[in-house]
């Protein structure tokens, strides 16, 4: 399977395009199996930190706004998730680009579970993991999670499973497809990147559009875009939906609490996921299904699914109870960048008091968003960044605003308000609905600022930690 993958490489004139965390592991990769090999590594910054490699003579670095120049030289072009090639103005041979992603499916496809979607895929590729490395072990978790491909490949035999997280910069190149491929949702987003919500779809759909007949393919019955686009491929494969909304014929579905696997409209198992507080709210069900419909290709049994569904622990950044601090639960949910993501945190949690919205402007529709809250109010908003402020605006021409609001981009202010604002007894949530790099590099470090305000304020006493929630 190694060798698959070195085949492609062997003899090639090759360019890594952008020097992050992936690029910097399939540089090692290449050295590692290629010492011999010239490598050039390209990248928009010019403040590249290159000391680390200044011993390598057959590594060259092309830095700043000409990084991009030329591609059709090279036989292979590494490209990395955060590059965006539609910015680049001359036309690359389609056949020259790669990336971590396609080679090591091209490798490990058969041994590869892949999950993508605009949400959710980090706790389903989490939840899968979680269940088959208890329940067979030699499992691993890579991809967009935040562990490149290649850096696994060392650990790997005939008998492995690979749970991939893809987003749909990981896949927007790729000519071949998991073996089990989980399709979860699409909203609309990253269309900086895509420029269209076709574009984004189309990318999406190349975790299957490779599939073969013997290929299993799971997916969201109710997602208002997936179904039809499986239809209009008049994909062959094999099909498992699931749905929180109505029964199906083959996958799994919900009645209130309870989830029913059938085959055909057999009923094949049932749980009862009531019990199961460390996945709040009902967008979680459609993770836990499609988890359990991608475990149970491993033939996994019920009592371990059950058993390791206790066990997990939800994500941080992903609906995280932060703590109670002044008889106030706050919630960080960071992850969410589109309005679907915030709608569900407030149906999940249900007394949210104070909501922080906004952040860096890409443009997409709040529309969703201010209906829902139009007619589900939230007595306090919080709106921060670009995005905050242009959803106030288009939610102040459409509907009366909240009673009571801010517009604030200092989280210090912003905790502050909320703990002085907030009703005891029910809850903060950030949930921006938005992406933050007006502020923060990536959702992680807005979600880690707004925790730390708050230990801040609880250490010196300004508020008092409830440690009984905690």
């Amino acid at each position: 399977m190694l060798d698959l993958i070195l085949n492609q490489i062997r003899d090639k004139k090759i360019i890594i395009l952008g020097f992050g965390r992936e690029g910097a592991s399939s540089y090692r990769f290449l050295r590692k199996h290629f010492p011999d090999m010239e490598i050039v590594a390209a990248d928009r910054s010019e403040i590249l930190n290159t000391s680390e490699y200044q011993n390598d003579p057959k590594l060259k670095f092309v830095l700043g706004d000409k990084y991009a120049d030329n591609l059709n030289d090279y036989d292979l072009i590494f490209k990395t998730p955060g590059i965006n090639l539609n910015h680049i103005n001359y036309f690359i041979q389609p056949h020259r680009i790669t990336s971590q992603t396609e080679l090591f499916l091209y490798g490990y496809n058969q041994q590869v579970i892949g999950v993508t979607g605009t949400k959710g895929k980090s706790t389903t590729s989490s939840l899968i993991y979680h269940i088959l490395s208890h329940s067979r072990g030699n499992t691993f978790l890579a991809g967009n999670i935040g562990i490149p491909f290649f850096d696994i490949i060392d650990q790997l035999d005939e008998d492995s499973i690979i749970v991939a997280e893809l987003s749909a910069h990981q896949l927007e190149y790729t000519t071949i497809s998991p073996h089990i491929a989980l399709l979860l949702n699409m909203y609309q987003e990253h269309l900086d990147h895509f420029a269209s919500l076709s574009n984004y779809q189309l990318a999406k759909m190349n975790i299957t559009k490779y599939q073969s007949e013997t290929d299993v393919l799971i997916y969201n019955a109710e997602d208002e875009h997936i179904p039809n686009l499986i239809k209009s491929h008049n994909y062959q494969r094999k099909m498992f939906k699931f749905s929180s909304m109505h029964a199906i014929d083959t996958g799994c579905y919900c009645l209130d609490d309870t989830v029913i696997r059938v085959d055909k409209g057999q009923v094949l198992g049932e749980y009862d996921l009531y019990r199961y507080d460390n996945l709040p709210g009902r967008h979680n069900y459609n993770n836990i299904m499609a988890a359990i419909l991608a475990v149970k290709q491993f033939n996994i049994s019920d009592e371990d699914i059950l058993q390791h569904l206790a066990s997990f622990k939800g994500l941080e950044h992903r609906i995280e109870l932060v703590g109670t601090f002044n008889g106030i639960k706050f919630y960080n949910d960071s992850i969410s960048t589109i309005p679907e993501a915030a709608i569900a945190a407030v149906k999940a949690l249900r007394k949210v008091d104070t909501l922080i919205i906004g952040g860096f402007d890409r443009g997409i529709s709040y529309d969703i968003l201010i209906d829902y809250f139009h007619q589900n109010p939230i007595a306090h908003v919080v709106f921060t960044g670009p995005a905050g402020r242009r959803i106030q605006q288009e939610w102040e021409a459409k509907y009366p605003l909240p009673e009571a609001f801010i517009i604030e981009d200092d989280f210090t202010k912003i905790v502050d308000y909320c703990l002085h604002n907030t009703t005891e007894g029910k809850v903060c949530l950030l949930s921006p609905a938005a992406s933050s790099y007006d502020q923060f590099k990536n959702f992680e470090e807005r979600g880690r600022r707004f925790k730390s305000e708050l230990q801040h304020f609880a250490k010196n006493n300004v508020i008092e930690k409830t440690k009984e929630h905690e």
